[in-house]
């Protein structure tokens, strides 16, 4: 059985938290990707390639703490409403999504209970424990949606916090990463839903980065994208952040 939710504690009060909602591509005992195995396994539509290792590597070298996300988001997904149609999403690329296909509310609500409420519950016990004050929610996009490029290399999503928003442009477009506001989706338009909606409970600054994930793959600009967050987190007012060992 894989866990419900993979919980990095923070080594210090740093007052900031990391999500990552789509972080894996593992399905629960007792169900199988079946004829959709090499169409999604490993496709943006099961997870955001790149994002897990990315947000665990943060997480260690700053010292604060992360909740990611243990099943495919095909299971469930972690960065919907409840009552979202794509909560548990029945086609891909225009296809049917075979094990989302006539799902019973019993089947629902298992998942739901197994995987959505605990990686929820685990984001407000973390922020209540550690008195996080930031929540940073990191996500990848494929380069090729549905047929369309994307220029776009990194978005930087908000809703409520423009201000904490503008300035995650430098560090990256400095690395030289195409860097855009509300891009490839809209942060204002509940395409980020789990950050904001903690965000809303608690009271904190919150935004979502988009990495396109021809770049999370590469190990290089993977590297390169961590630096990017780590500078920008660092130069965030009321942050406690450990040291950055990069430049002693």
């Amino acid at each position: 059985m894989i866990a419900s939710v993979e919980v990095i504690p923070p080594r210090t009060r740093t007052g900031l938290l990391l999500t990552c909602e789509h972080a894996s591509n593992e399905l629960p005992p007792g169900m199988s990707w079946g004829a959709d195995a090499e169409r999604l396994a490993g496709d943006h539509w099961a997870y955001d390639l790149g994002v897990a290792e990315m947000t665990r590597r943060l997480a260690r070298e700053l010292g604060c703490g992360a909740v990611l996300s243990t099943a495919s988001r095909l299971v469930v997904d972690c960065n919907r409403p409840l009552d979202s149609d794509t909560l548990f999403r029945a086609t891909a690329d225009g296809l049917p999504v075979e094990m989302n296909q006539q799902l019973g509310a019993g089947d629902r609500y298992r998942r739901v209970m197994d995987f959505y409420e605990p990686f929820h519950c685990a984001i407000d016990r973390q922020v209540a424990l550690h008195g996080v004050t930031h929540l940073l929610s990191i996500h990848s996009f494929t380069p090729l949606y549905e047929g369309d490029p994307r220029k776009v290399e990194v978005g930087v999503l908000f809703d409520r916090d423009e201000a904490w928003a503008h300035q995650w442009l430098e560090p990256f477009q400095r690395r030289g990463f195409e860097t855009r506001m509300q891009e490839p989706y809209s942060g204002a338009r509940g395409m980020m839903h789990s950050a904001q909606t903690h965000a809303t409970r608690w009271g904190l600054k919150t935004i979502e980065l988009e990495f396109r994930q021809d770049h999370t793959v590469h190990p290089r600009r993977a590297r390169q994208l961590v630096d990017g967050m780590a500078d920008a987190l660092h130069g965030t007012p009321g942050l406690n952040l450990e040291p950055d060992r990069r430049k002693g």
